[in-house]
């Protein structure tokens, strides 16, 4: 009988083993896919910070447009009202 209960022991010891290496294994898969995801992300990440810098620079773009239309209303206006000038001839 205690050779039926040391092998009994043994077969446990055994599958608590096998069940911690399987669990391993599956780590180990999922390291990959996080490793997968993890570079996704950063190439994502690296095109937001790209579309970032080009939105800044858009916005500036058009900040200075914007200031050049300005100061070209207000001599336009003043040409509006000044007199008319008549024409030699």
């Amino acid at each position: 009988m205690f050779k039926t209960q040391h092998h009994l022991s043994m077969a446990r010891t055994l599958g608590v083993a096998l069940v911690a290496a399987l669990s391993l294994s599956a780590c180990a898969t999922y390291d990959d896919e996080f490793a997968g995801i993890n570079s996704r992300l950063d190439q994502l990440d690296t095109k937001v910070q790209g579309a970032a810098q080009s939105a800044e620079s858009a916005n500036q773009s058009a900040q200075q447009a914007n200031q050049r239309l300005d100061q070209i209303e207000g001599r336009v206006q003043r040409l509006e009202t000044a007199p008319r000038r008549v024409p030699r001839g």
